[in-house]
């Protein structure tokens, strides 16, 4: 809905500065505290016109001609701005459309297919909350982009070529697995274990070089013993982000592109280069004509591929497959996803769309799965889920150990996901659970109990017989109402932008104020003990808050409770 008002203000603007006798590149519009879109369009023509700002708008207004049935219903100016007011056309039709589109309402029609990447962390041990940003803003993108319209594939890519993995290998073949831990967890003890001893007693270290270079060459009983070790820890991975209800559409292997050639091909290719060299046997590119002084290594001195290499073939293969390759990646590789996009500039390659996340912390400070130093996911959603579980029971004393534990776990996930991808991917942020699962704050909580609380007030109308199929929303006319039918009307506005943006926090910060509005509506406005005449209206208005707030939730991929 706010997007065809924006629609009908951008046309009926620029008639109005094509009238007055200006020109301009667009009509510049923004959103406003003080309008339902502003203008400051004059800013721009000032300059070329040595007039003022509030001059031009004076002008401007003059030539503004809004038709019958509108969804403007004044434009004003306001110094150097001019402000548009949305029309009762436009609320009332938003209601209408809410309760005819219900769960599409927001979708919006983009076409095109997107690989969105996300994750990929090395399948050497369990996921940490870092991993989980990732993956948090990873899947919030791909539901946000779908809702958009697009068909997104997500995709996890396993590196399964890095010394890493061959590390978990030489440990599988020296140490004990126990078969009593969550898989992930033994990989990771296991990955532990083998890197001290190859710190302690470095003659083991060719082992793990030959047994890199027998896997990249295909051995069979090598390829044998690196699928087993990464299935098991991916089975464990997977287990996590099932918990996080978070999904991939597809797991592509590193290797696959060795496999076929494509590496090889690549390296070919890269090597015609003007800005290519050797040293020490390695073969380097130099991108310091495209502002990047670090060289980068495309072939080890042995004649191995790195991971840049293979990264290289996997985006040529992606490139083929999609209109949009959108990586999600942590700020440790913003040189290293530079350098991969200017090589591909350079090849005439389709770059991708990087999403890059700075690093969230923890109270108890850093993780590193190589020193055995982090906090697991698993830990982590322990934790909160503790936390979480002795809040529902202050809430809700009276309610069985079954009930408490599973508000328990939808609280957790929904607060975990909600405290991570509510920030901008690029800043930092520490993560304080007893915070996040709090139901006084705008977190989560209060976003799922909002949903609850409406689905609450349609049953009890239920219950005592109050029908509202039929309603005249024209009598929503408490500024509470108004207000909140302008939030659910702001849905698709905040999908396009989120989608366009690649920045997910801008649904949660929706969902919260949608979720505020609602809260402002039923404190200030009876609805079911409502004169007869105004119940049917503003149970539809309930309604349509539910189903945004359902939206909302959903695209957040947080669960959307009838009862908590």
């Amino acid at each position: 809905m706010f997007l065809k008002f924006k629609d009908e203000v951008s046309s009926v603007l620029t008639k109005a500065l094509i009238d007055a006798g200006f020109e301009a590149d667009g009509p510049a519009l923004d959103e406003s505290p003080h309008a339902d879109i502003s203008s400051s369009v004059a800013f721009r023509l000032a300059p070329k016109y040595k007039k003022s700002p509030k001059q031009i708008c004076e002008a401007i207004h003059k030539h503004i001609k809004i038709l019958p049935d509108s969804y403007i219903e004044r434009a004003e100016v306001v110094g150097p701005y001019i402000n548009f007011f949305v029309s009762r056309a436009y609320l009332n039709e938003t209601v209408l459309r809410v309760m005819i589109d219900r769960e599409n309402f927001g979708n919006l029609n983009n076409t095109g297919k997107v690989i969105l990447e996300h994750t990929s962390a090395n399948p050497d041990g369990p996921l940490h909350i870092g991993h989980i940003r990732n993956s948090v803003i990873g899947d919030t993108l791909a539901r946000i982009l779908k809702r958009a319209g697009y068909d997104v594939e997500t995709q996890y890519y396993i590196n399964d070529m890095g010394r890493q993995i061959a590390v978990v290998v030489w440990g599988l073949m020296n140490f004990k697995f126990d078969t009593a831990k969550k898989k992930d967890h033994a990989i990771a003890d296991v990955y532990i274990a083998a890197n001290k001893t190859l710190v302690d007693e470095k003659e083991h270290s060719p082992e793990v070089d030959g047994i890199m270079k027998q896997y990249e060459t295909g051995d069979g009983e090598i390829v044998t013993k690196f699928k087993d070790a990464i299935d098991t820890a991916m089975e464990g991975i997977e287990q996590t982000q099932d918990r996080m209800n978070i999904h991939h559409d597809k797991f592509i292997w590193e290797s696959q592109f060795v496999r076929t050639g494509d590496v090889n091909r690549m390296m070919d290719r890269v090597k015609k280069l003007d800005n290519t060299f050797f040293k020490d046997g390695a073969f380097m590119v130099d991108l310091k004509e495209a502002g990047i002084e670090k060289t980068l290594v495309i072939q080890r001195s042995d004649g191995t591929s790195l991971y840049t290499t293979r990264d290289l073939a996997y985006h040529e293969w992606k490139a083929g497959q999609c209109d949009r390759m959108i990586d999600i990646l942590g700020a440790d590789h913003k040189l290293i996803s530079s350098q991969l996009k200017v090589v591909l500039r350079i090849l005439g390659l389709r770059e991708p769309e990087v999403v890059i996340f700075e690093f969230v912390s923890l109270p108890e400070g850093s993780m590193s799965t190589r020193r055995g130093v982090f906090i697991s996911a698993d830990e982590l959603l322990d934790e909160v889920k503790k936390a979480a579980y002795s809040e529902v029971s202050k809430k809700r004393p009276d309610k069985d150990e079954e009930f408490r534990n599973k508000v328990a776990e939808f609280v957790t996930i929904g607060a975990v996901r909600y405290d991570i991808v509510r920030i901008s991917p690029e800043k930092a942020t520490t993560f304080n659970w007893a915070e996040a699962v709090d139901f006084e704050k705008q977190g989560a909580p209060f976003i799922q109990y909002s949903h609850a609380r409406a689905c609450s007030i349609i049953k009890n109308a239920k219950d005592e017989g109050i029908e509202f199929e039929k309603f005249d929303a024209g009598i929503l006319l408490e500024d509470q109402e108004v207000a909140l039918i302008k939030k659910l009307a702001g849905f698709e506005n905040a999908i396009d932008t989120a989608a366009r943006e690649l920045k997910p926090n801008i649904i949660a910060i929706y969902a919260r104020e949608l979720a505020d509005a609602f809260n402002q509506f039923y404190r200030y406005v009876p609805v079911i003990s409502a004169e007869p005449d105004f119940r049917p209206a503003r149970l539809a208005l309930v309604e349509c808050s539910r189903i945004v707030l359902a939206n909302a939730l959903d695209t957040l991929g947080i669960f959307a409770p009838e009862t908590m």
